[in-house]
């Protein structure tokens, strides 16, 4: 039986580039599932590949004919931008495992939905000046930086991944990604011992 493998973490973790590394471990035989959102695509994005960009009648139309397993929103100074997965015939755990990058409510939805003995979290952790650096640095390159909302996620990210939620959520198991190569290897080694049972 296959597994989800629920990569999460604050913002600026690393999970965006830790995601696209394991996917392309061949060993690993992992598959992707593409989300949905509202919000607007980032320069160097494409569509269908890190999500399925759509708008929010689209989702409510999903919504209305039960297609959506979990859906997460965030009142953004922009306004409100959703984030969801689609019952879509992208996932079919009978012959597959695959890999998603979530928030810890999506987790734990997605647990839900499928159950605990199939969805499995790998937490990527990160001293938090070192994520607050990336985080700038990466919107400093988009074409109309969002200097607000990065610094409102950023705050978010301290009472969303307190250690009474990670605790409630029933995740322990942390992968430091402070050297890249350190945490790939780690996480590569815990996927594969599930693989292996």
């Amino acid at each position: 039986m296959g597994k989800v493998f629920c990569i999460v973490g604050k913002s600026s973790s690393g999970k965006d580039t830790i995601y696209k590394k394991l996917l392309s471990n061949a060993t690993l035989q992992l598959k992707r599932i593409v989300l949905y959102t509202t919000r607007p695509i980032r320069a160097g994005e494409q569509e269908g590949v890190e999500y399925y960009f759509t708008e929010e009648k689209e989702m409510q139309r999903l919504q209305n004919d039960n297609k959506i397993i979990e859906c997460r929103s965030y009142n953004t100074i922009y306004g409100i931008w959703y984030y969801f997965m689609v019952k879509d015939n992208q996932i079919d755990l009978a012959q597959f495992n695959y890999l998603i990058i979530g928030t810890l409510e999506s987790y734990i939805k997605i647990r839900g939905y499928f159950g605990q003995d199939k969805v499995v979290p790998i937490y990527i952790d990160l001293d938090d000046g070192e994520r607050l650096m990336r985080a700038l640095r990466r919107e400093r390159k988009q074409y109309e930086p969002k200097y607000e909302e990065m610094c409102r996620r950023f705050l978010a990210d301290a009472k969303d991944f307190s250690i009474h939620n990670l605790e409630q959520a029933g995740i322990i198991k942390r992968f430091c990604n402070d050297n890249l190569n350190v945490c790939l290897s780690n996480i590569e080694a815990y996927i594969l011992s599930f693989q292996e049972m």
